[in-house]
């Protein structure tokens, strides 16, 4: 798994991609927070990283796919998978050492993002006037999202050896666990069924997260997400090789 795990970051690195998409990330969420004047906190008057932890998300479900799109794909479109399985390397391991690497790579591009936290927390009046807790709790949601959303981009890139399709799939796969069936849960036609069908959606599990309590339930239910989409794309690898 350690080689695989190398090899992703090493990859990473040693093109643009990683950079650019950094800084990409870092200006769209830098300019939300403090130049838009609907979004910026400067305009709001009042010391609160809720706009970054609200827009983060819908960033990252875009990112996040474009990151792994290639992580599988372009391993079975070049025909390099086979040869990989070869080496004293199992499905496991690969699918571990590309997850985690992709997932480290998301760490990279929130640590950042710590700025952000220290000028909101000097700029209160006064300064430390910030809800530390919820802020901490809405970090760990957004690894935990960050973490599902990686899990889903791999199954997506195990589905097609097509980058493009791959993203699209991810992007629309995302999107429905996140937005898409909250959505649906608000319709009166589920009635009872309305609040424990919004519960497993992610936008909930992650607003729960972010009111400063860790709710081992939570957590759960993120990282069995996490475990049943690498248990998917284990199966379409397993399916592919055989």
């Amino acid at each position: 798994m350690l080689p695989i795990l190398r090899k992703e970051i090493t990859s990473f690195f040693s093109s643009p991609v990683a950079y650019i998409i950094m800084a990409v990330f870092l200006t769209a969420v830098g300019l939300m927070l403090w130049v838009f004047p609907d979004t910026s906190i400067l305009d709001y008057g009042y010391a609160d990283m809720g706009v970054f932890f609200n827009v983060t998300p819908y960033v990252m479900l875009f990112l996040i796919p474009a990151v792994t799109m290639r992580s599988i794909a372009e391993e079975v479109r070049t025909g390099t998978i086979e040869w990989l399985l070869t080496k004293p390397v199992s499905r496991w391991q690969l699918i571990l050492g590309k997850y985690l690497a992709n997932w480290l790579l998301i760490l990279l591009l929130l640590l950042p993002t710590l700025v952000y936290y220290y000028t909101v927390y000097e700029l209160g009046n006064p300064p430390g006037n910030l809800d530390s807790a919820s802020v901490f709790g809405s970090y760990v949601g957004l690894l935990l999202l960050a973490g599902v959303f990686v899990a889903i981009g791999l199954l997506a890139s195990s589905l097609n050896d097509n980058q493009v399709v791959a993203f699209v799939l991810g992007v629309f796969l995302c999107f429905l666990l996140y937005v898409g069936i909250s959505s649906v849960a608000g319709l009166e036609f589920w009635g009872a069924l309305s609040y424990p069908l919004s519960w497993i959606a992610l936008d909930e599990q992650y607003r729960a997260l972010g009111r400063g309590l860790i709710d081992s339930r939570n957590v759960v239910y993120l990282l069995s997400l996490i475990l049943l989409f690498l248990l998917l794309t284990e199966w379409r690898l397993t399916a592919r090789t055989r």
